[in-house]
């Protein structure tokens, strides 16, 4: 999986160097061609996957106000894209959320960027980045006053690395109900041959910095999940905690998306029998690495997944898709891989 890792960001990853040299041409031309409508035909009322054509990795996104923003791993020169949508489904290129990163790290393998909101003119965004220092991959993260950004990273090193355990990735902020915030993220074990656990802590109020000790959460251990899980996010729903999770190589279309419900942020936490509950199908191989958004009352699934026959492949790569998730008797079931036409949210 040494391998795996290191192209674990598909194209992004790849063909960093040639991109960032073409930063400014991106910049000038890259919104004209990746802004892609999904609307269905003339009826404004259904769309069709993926609403983002273009290679979209490892989706989150938030609401603030009417607008929704949609954060993704690096590609086509900008160290964190970020997108706008005022309906989950028409998103339209809005630039780079972190144009420039600390000095402690080094540009081309930005991964997995996650964002929140912790007051009217306050967001964090946490994101993976190359670490000089450690030569791993460890977390960052940078503030913004508006939720495109530009966010700003002025940490004299990481949040997190764990190089002795192969690095840290993709990690994911969590609010919950009783107000405090919390960080998960993965020890990117597949790298070095150990290991890849699903660890949680405490964050600050401000978000900036952790508190007390990290707890382990989950590691790999279904013959499904291969030799590693990742991307986890938690989501409460009706009081019960949910922590979702992908896992198998991304580039392979063995990668899936399952879920736990643990008692708390810290676990303990029980995988799903029903594991797993999104997995390649013939529109789409590859689903995985999702975040989830609720929108009047409906909960949707944001993920990406390769064109059939095309994963790992570079161009288009992985685009992002969009399903509705329905809870039945507490657990949640994905209505996708979608590529029919199916009602907006």
């Amino acid at each position: 999986m040494t391998a795996g890792t290191v192209r674990r960001r598909g194209a992004a990853a790849v063909l960093s160097a040639a991109l960032l040299a073409a930063a400014a041409l991106v910049a000038g031309c890259g919104d004209e061609q990746e802004a892609t409508p999904t609307s269905t035909g003339s009826d404004p009322s259904m769309f069709t996957n993926p609403v983002i054509r273009t290679d979209a990795p490892d989706p989150q996104a938030i609401r603030v106000g009417d607008t929704w923003y949609l954060f993704h791993t690096n590609t086509g020169g900008r160290n964190v894209p970020v997108h706008t949508s005022p309906d989950l489904v028409d998103w339209t290129p809005a630039g780079d959320a972190l144009p420039e990163l600390p000095d402690w790290a080094d540009a081309g393998k930005t991964w997995a960027p996650e964002a929140i909101q912790l007051a009217p003119d306050r967001f964090v965004l946490y994101y993976t980045v190359a670490g000089r220092e450690s030569g791993r991959q460890c977390v960052g993260r940078a503030v913004a006053t508006a939720p495109q950004g530009p966010y700003r990273d002025d940490s004299d090193g990481p949040l997190i690395c764990q190089a002795d355990l192969g690095g840290a990735i993709d990690a994911s902020p969590f609010r919950d109900t009783d107000g405090t915030l919390w960080l998960l993220w993965k020890n990117d074990g597949n790298a070095i041959g150990v290991d890849t656990w699903i660890w949680s802590q405490r964050l600050s109020p401000d978000g900036l910095s952790l508190v007390g000790e990290p707890t382990k959460l989950l590691r790999q251990t279904e013959p499904w999940e291969g030799t590693l899980i990742e991307g986890p996010f938690l989501h409460r729903q009706d009081g019960k905690l949910y922590l979702f999770f992908a896992a198998n190589a991304y580039d392979r279309a063995e990668y899936a998306e399952g879920y736990a419900v643990c008692e708390s942020p810290a676990g303990p936490c029980v995988k799903a029998p029903e594991n797993p509950i999104l997995r390649t199908n013939d529109v789409a191989p590859g689903p995985g690495h999702a975040s989830m958004v609720v929108k009047d009352g409906r909960t949707w699934l944001l993920y990406h997944a390769w064109p059939p026959g095309q994963e790992g492949s570079v161009d288009p790569g992985r685009q992002t898709w969009l399903d509705e998730v329905v809870w039945s008797d507490g657990r949640p079931v994905v209505k996708g891989p979608t590529a029919t036409p199916q009602p907006r949210p």
